[in-house]
Order: C-alpha cells, then structure tokens, then sequence
C-alpha cells in the first residue's frame, strides 16, 4: 500500500527556508566567524524594515527556493510569493538582533518540552506565578499592529528584552506565523496562536541547551 505524502504548504515552506539560512550563520556565529558576523551585522540593520527599504539584503535573504517549481512543489502566485518574501526578511532580521552579542542559540526549535513559540518566551520573561503586566501589554500591542511593518518594529522591542535574558524562539514558527499574519483572518489566528503558547507554557526541564557559552560583548557587533 502507497501512503500519500502530504505536500508542504507555504507557510511550512516559509518556516522551512527560515530555518535553512538560520542554522550555518548562527553556528558560524558562535564559532567568530568574521563572514557570519559581519552577515549578522547587516541583517540587523533590516529589523523593523520593509524590505524593499533595504535592497543591500536582497542578496543575502535568498528566497530563491520559493520560486523553485517542480512536479511535486506548485508554483506560488505573486501574492503568496511577496508575503513569503517578507516573512522570511522579517524573520531573519529580527533573529539577528536577537542574537546579536548573545553567546548560545537564539532560534532553537520548538518542542513541547521546552517551547520556544513567542507566547512561550514572553511568560519565561515573567516571574513564575505571576503576570508581570508591562511584558504582556507588549505582547498584546504587538498583536493589535495594523501591518507587517509595524507588528516587527514592536516585536522589536519584545525581542530586546529577550536577549537580555537569553531566551531564544523558534524562528522557523514565527516565520509561519508572520506569513500568516498578512493575510485575511492571519492575524486573528496569529494572537490565538501566542495566546495558547503563552498560557501554555510550563517551566522547561534543564537540557544542555540551557548551558550558556558566553561570548564577549566586543566592537564585532558595532559593525
């Protein structure tokens, strides 16, 4: 008997292609790669910007296997292409303030063990029994942005906060989530999404994910 293989939807293609160009720069990161910190430096520049403002990073964020078509991959429209587009650039460079100067992986995939989605993170951010109120007007705000452009420039802010206590996301999944967010209905089920991750979450057993490797805050990061 043949089992039919479900093909992959956008927004998994999304997150998928996120998580490609994550990894290598990430560990060339941590290694002081010269390369993968000055690419760091530029991506950063891109937080918080729409991508057409920053065509420095059009070849660097290569969205190029979303235009792959083949038998199994149907080619996408113009729609699904642009949105892909700006959710990929949104997530990379939100990643890269986020791990800018930060000595361990700030994307790490999500488990139910340790979940890594936004809502997840911004509890971690709170005392365990307690709401710290100001965090989670952040994350409600976010949430009400009227577009793409300025829901990344208020997770921007989240994101800083998250830094500073080394907690890391799941950029694949927030990729999804941004690709999501554009389209009608998107960010309705986007804030249900951070919702159930925030409420959801429960403190993670330790891992050897938890170990910090610290990294000096040096000029490197000032490029």
């Amino acid at each position: 008997m043949t089992t039919a293989t479900a093909l992959p939807t956008v927004r998994a293609r999304v997150a998928e292609l996120t998580v490609e160009r994550i990894t290598p720069w990430q560990e060339g990161y941590l290694r002081d790669n010269p390369k993968d910190v000055a690419v760091l430096a530029r991506l950063r520049r891109g937080a918080g910007r729409d991508a057409a403002e920053v065509p420095d990073l059009w070849s660097l964020v290569d969205t190029g296997p979303l235009h792959i078509r083949t038998g199994e991959l149907r080619p996408l429209s113009e729609q699904e292409l642009t949105r892909a587009e700006n959710a990929v650039h949104a997530a990379l460079t939100l990643w890269a303030l986020h791990q800018q100067s930060r000595g361990r992986r700030m994307h790490r995939a999500h488990t139910q063990k340790q979940p890594t989605g936004l809502g997840a993170a911004v509890r971690r951010l709170m005392p365990p029994n307690d709401i710290d109120e100001p965090v989670r007007k952040r994350l409600v705000r976010a949430g009400t942005a009227a577009d793409l452009t300025t829901l990344t420039q208020r997770l921007r802010d989240i994101l800083v906060l998250l830094r500073r206590a080394d907690i890391p996301l799941d950029y694949g999944l927030l990729a999804g989530q941004l690709y999501t967010w554009q389209w009608p209905g998107g960010p309705s089920a986007v804030r249900r999404e951070w919702g159930r991750s925030f409420h959801a979450w429960q403190q993670p057993e330790p891992s050897d994910e938890n170990t910090t490797h610290t990294i000096a805050d040096t000029d490197k990061d000032a490029l």
